[in-house]
């Protein structure tokens, strides 16, 4: 008989570098590390923690997915560039996982996602229009409930941490064609180009 699929998760689009290994509906290990930065450093070693708690090693994975934001554009990467990287060395599929459909994850629809943007906007997903960013000034959202670290009225708690709910959303798109995991921007980059003149070739 054929074990149940075992996925490996991760996330580093906030100030955190997270990680979850599920077994069919068996969560095997969870861990998440808040961290300004770091991430690209502390997030291989992770990983091999977090299968060495659910006794698989990286052969025994049917999928790895991947939190693709919207949040931090550097952390996001991180995490995308490693799945990618990953899934093509162990060919394996990643599956790539916004933050608004893992903390709306098993949530009584519908439910609005608020996350925080910082600059005074937030990041919305509310209904059938597009998530997008928003100023947080004048915000009015159609969901009666709301969810996310932004949500200010009728507020649900998630119910699972992040890396787990992008395994579990993850898990339900198993065996079907999916896109290779890429970043989910809602804002622009925050580096500028340098103001310094470009050197002359000779």
């Amino acid at each position: 008989m054929r074990p149940e699929p075992a996925i490996l998760a991760f996330d580093t689009s906030a100030a955190h570098c997270a990680a979850a290994l599920l077994s069919g509906d068996r969560l095997l290990a969870l861990r998440t590390e808040p961290m300004e930065k770091g991430q690209a450093e502390r997030l291989m070693p992770l990983l091999e923690e977090v299968l060495a708690e659910g006794s698989l090693g990286w052969a025994d994975l049917d999928a790895l997915a991947v939190g693709t934001g919207p949040g931090n554009f550097t952390g996001v990467r991180i995490a995308v560039a490693a799945a990618r990287g990953l899934a093509l060395a162990l060919g394996k599929p990643a599956l790539g996982v916004s933050r608004f459909e893992a903390l709306a994850l098993g949530l009584p629809a519908p439910v609005a996602v608020l996350e925080d943007a910082r600059r005074g906007e937030v990041y919305l997903a509310d209904g059938a229009l597009p998530p997008r960013l928003v100023a947080l000034e004048g915000l009015a959202v159609t969901a009666p409930r709301q969810v996310g670290s932004a949500a200010f009225a009728d507020r649900l708690e998630p119910l699972y941490p992040l890396a787990e709910a992008i395994a579990r959303v993850a898990a339900t798109r198993l065996g079907q064609p999916q896109p290779r995991p890429a970043p989910f921007y809602l804002r622009g980059a925050d580096a500028a180009p340098a103001a310094d003149p470009p050197p002359v070739i000779l």
